[in-house]
């Protein structure tokens, strides 16, 4: 699957919900910022089929030969959705007509044709199949809990299902941005570091070796900020984090281990759901903390497992629904956090091996990644 950091998608529950007037308010907002391009998706079934919309549509679907077309979009006829994105401030409209089965082609032909640092901004439910952005937004009538067969099928994808009542949307748009060429979203959700650990294997605070110029800690922390509402420090001296300008959680009781740690600052939380990471996870992947949330619908927490089988409840969702569970284990002596999950409703999603998944323990680990890191950059700027 196709991965673009830098697209903003937007779908639509039903027609006419306000997709196209999200999409240009969002591109009046980032216009003097950045290059955008606005990109508008039609999904054909079949060739020769009915119109997307339904009944015998206008013929453009069916004008084209192949399994699709993509044109260049100009300033005429007034009123068009694509025109409205040119008139909101993008530098370009590309509409790609595409049969669904090739969506894949015509979506990689499209990106071919455009600068892969500009900002883009699509509208479409289907390419969601195809391409993860760096934020999909499904728009819908806020008086109405219908959704068309391409809604129904992406709107667990959704980062956001966002209702609009024909003059505003239930979201602050402020919460919306765009960090070094990537889509985020502040979420009603809290980001819980944990840094709580005594670092005996690395020999000294792990949290404060560098990562681009930065302690450990302050690169997670600048990496979460944007995609959260709140967030939290979990350790026990909180002198040592001043300088983060986050609010510190001491554990209720010392050397209870992070059990304690995790409940201690989901007490402290303002929100229901929160993401629990480690301190020493420099490169965790946004995009699957994401997955994370949405999964978490309906339970008291989601954790990853790994191949061996093994539970990773350090990059973890959990609802403050679990502190019942988690208080009744500390206050038995309790302090592992597994037997928790067990007596408690969790999702557990498999995770393959990859390079961001991996704790820093020890210097060894520490100079293997910034090694990794290295030549990684080195890679990018040769291209």
């Amino acid at each position: 699957m196709i991965k673009l950091h830098n697209m903003l998608m937007i779908g639509a529950a039903e027609s006419n919900v306000g997709k196209t007037e999200l999409a240009c308010e969002l591109i009046s907002r980032q216009s003097d910022l950045h290059d955008v391009i606005g990109i508008k998706v039609t999904t054909i079934r079949e060739a020769d089929g009915e119109c997307p919309r339904g009944g015998e549509g206008c013929g453009v679907c069916s004008s084209f030969e192949g399994n699709f077309l993509i044109t260049e979009e100009g300033t005429e006829p007034p009123g068009k959705d694509t025109v409205r994105m040119l008139a909101a401030g993008a530098k370009r409209v590309l509409w790609l007509r595409v049969l669904r089965a090739h969506l894949d082609e015509g979506i990689s032909e499209l990106l071919d044709k455009i600068d892969r640092d500009a900002v883009l901004i699509c509208e479409s439910n289907s390419l969601r199949q195809v391409l993860e952005p760096g934020l999909f937004i499904m728009v819908k009538d806020r008086s109405s809990d219908k959704y068309k067969p391409s809604a129904q099928d992406m709107k667990e994808h959704a980062d956001r299902i966002v209702q609009y009542d024909g003059e505003k949307f239930d979201i602050d748009l402020d919460d919306i941005s765009v960090v070094e060429g990537a889509w985020a979203l502040k979420m009603d959700a809290t980001a819980i570091i944990m840094a709580g650990g005594k670092g005996s294997r690395m020999g000294q605070e792990k949290y404060l070796l560098p990562v681009d110029g930065h302690p450990m800690i302050e690169h997670i922390c600048n990496k979460l900020r944007p995609h959260f509402k709140q967030l939290l420090i979990s350790a026990n001296n909180a002198d040592r984090f001043s300088f983060l300008g986050i609010d510190v959680v001491p554990d209720r009781f010392p050397d209870r281990g992070p059990l304690m740690g995790i409940a201690s600052a989901l007490e402290a939380s303002v929100h229901d759901v929160n993401v629990v990471v480690a301190c020493d996870m420099p490169d965790i992947d946004v995009a699957f903390v994401k997955r994370l949330l949405r999964e978490s619908i309906g339970y008291e927490g989601v954790v990853p497992v790994t191949g061996t089988s093994r539970l990773e409840p350090m990059c973890a969702v959990y609802r403050k629904s679990i502190l019942k569970t988690m208080n009744e284990a500390l206050s038995s002596g309790d302090r592992k956090v597994s037997e928790v999950l067990r007596r408690c409703k969790i999702k557990y999603i498999e995770v393959s091996d990859a390079p961001w998944f991996r704790n820093i323990n020890t210097m060894k680990d520490y100079e293997a990644y910034i090694a990794s890191r290295n030549l990684q950059q080195g890679m990018r700027n040769e291209q």
